[in-house]
């Protein structure tokens, strides 16, 4: 399979709601991508397959400053295992590192650490984290 990248790709709210479900489970709400984007993100890259298909997302948000964080990567089943979600992150700390960010955060669950730190070039950091809900 063939597969374009594209930073600040064009998409619509059903192809990231859709691709976004397959990845982590249906959302209860409606998601207003394109809002939520706009407002709050550096940028992002679309990945999309040979017959248009969006196929992999990952979202830059960012302080508007130094600091911008990986949010929501993600890639369809039918593409993964292919190397899409290395290049698109790749692409994204491109992008960014350009827009003159100097640190790019992520947090994941343990079985994506190999992903993380192998395959996007990650270093293992210390954090913390407060969940506010649940």
């Amino acid at each position: 399979m063939s597969v374009a990248f594209e930073w600040r790709g064009r998409f619509t709210n059903a192809e990231i709601t859709a691709l976004h479900a397959a990845g982590f489970g249906p959302s209860a709400a409606a998601d207003d991508w394109s809002g939520r984007l706009l407002r709050h993100s550096l940028g992002w890259v679309c990945a999309r397959a040979d017959d248009g298909a969006l196929v992999g997302f990952v979202n830059v948000a960012w302080d508007g400053a130094t600091h911008a964080f990986i949010l929501d990567t993600v890639v369809a089943p039918t593409a993964r295992h292919q190397g899409v979600g290395a290049r698109l992150v790749r692409l994204a700390a491109d992008q960014a590192r350009a827009a003159g960010v100097h640190w790019l955060h992520v947090d994941f669950e343990p079985h994506l650490r190999d992903f993380y730190l192998g395959a996007c070039g990650f270093r293992p950091t210390e954090a913390g984290l407060i969940a506010l809900s649940g």
